[in-house]
């Protein structure tokens, strides 16, 4: 933001412009004497940044240049985990009794609502919204590094990397793919941001609401077709008792077999308006 100065304009000194009378030249000292406006005045200062602006210009420098697959470095990862473990929901203007967390139907699947806050080539910034019960089904994300945080509520997360020896090629193989759990269990607010990688981290994931919760997602780059980053679900087939013919003991790594999916026809996901802090684009 520009401020500009309010100051007075500099009065020319000209003999071709002196006044003729002693009055006019006595008017005219009183103006020279005058202060000018807002001479001395202290300048207005600017008001901080909000939580979801500080977010902005974090990604913006992290992910803008940065191609599809490419993992920020590490004190670029680090930089945009600090701000978001730093926002709450109270920085997004949002409580667990909002409308977005009421379950309308008792006994159907609930609605998950999307608040977008800003979008770019480079990186989404976005938060879902799920009542009690509510489920964002098993899906990846190609070629892109997530942080999700969650801003209140407790959720159950699975989440899975493809297999070493089929990661580089899931999507060329018919049937199911075999892929490694990564994450089985339930996170509660507050927790630090988790952040999971194109290869790592638990690229595929599903959320299912243990009460209302409210999750902060910035994508880095988004979802786009035309890139060939689209969202595919998944379903679980299988689970696996061997990999590469070892025993997988109790205790040791999980694995399971996922199979391509249509998205579950009771899955609802609906846009609305933000209303929290804008984001300036400047």
């Amino acid at each position: 933001m520009r401020v500009e100065s309010s100051g007075g304009v500099p009065e020319l000194e000209d003999s071709r412009w002196a006044p003729r009378d002693a009055g006019a030249q006595g008017r005219r000292r009183q103006r020279q004497r005058r202060p000018r406006r807002g001479a001395g005045a202290p300048q207005p200062m600017a008001a901080p940044a909000t939580a979801v602006q500080r977010l902005f210009e974090a990604c913006r420098e992290v992910f803008t240049g940065a191609g599809p697959g490419a993992v920020p470095p590490p004190a670029g990862v680090e930089r945009i985990k600090s701000v978001l473990d730093s926002i709450t929901a109270a920085d997004v203007r949002l409580t667990s009794n909002m409308s977005y967390f009421r379950r309308v139907d008792p006994h159907g699947t609930p609605k998950i609502t999307y608040l977008h806050l800003y979008k770019c080539e480079a990186f989404s910034i976005g938060i879902f919204c799920l009542p009690s019960r509510g489920v964002i089904p098993l899906h990846n994300h190609p070629g892109m590094t997530v942080f999700s945080k969650l801003l209140f509520g407790a959720m159950h997360i699975k989440s899975y990397d493809w297999a070493a020896a089929q990661q580089d090629t899931p999507d060329q193989l018919q049937g199911p793919h075999l892929a490694k759990v990564k994450v089985d269990g339930i996170l509660t607010a507050p927790h630090e941001t988790l952040v999971l990688y194109p290869e790592d981290g638990g690229n595929m994931h599903c959320f299912t609401a243990q009460n209302a919760c409210a999750v902060l997602d910035v994508l880095g780059p988004p979802y786009d077709d035309g890139s060939g980053r689209h969202c595919q679900y998944y379903n679980v087939a299988s689970s696996a008792i061997s990999v590469a013919g070892s025993t997988i003991v109790p205790g040791g790594d999980r694995y399971e077999w996922l199979e391509e999916s249509e998205p579950p026809r009771d899955f609802y996901l609906v846009g609305s308006t933000y209303m929290g802090p804008r984001i300036l684009d400047h």
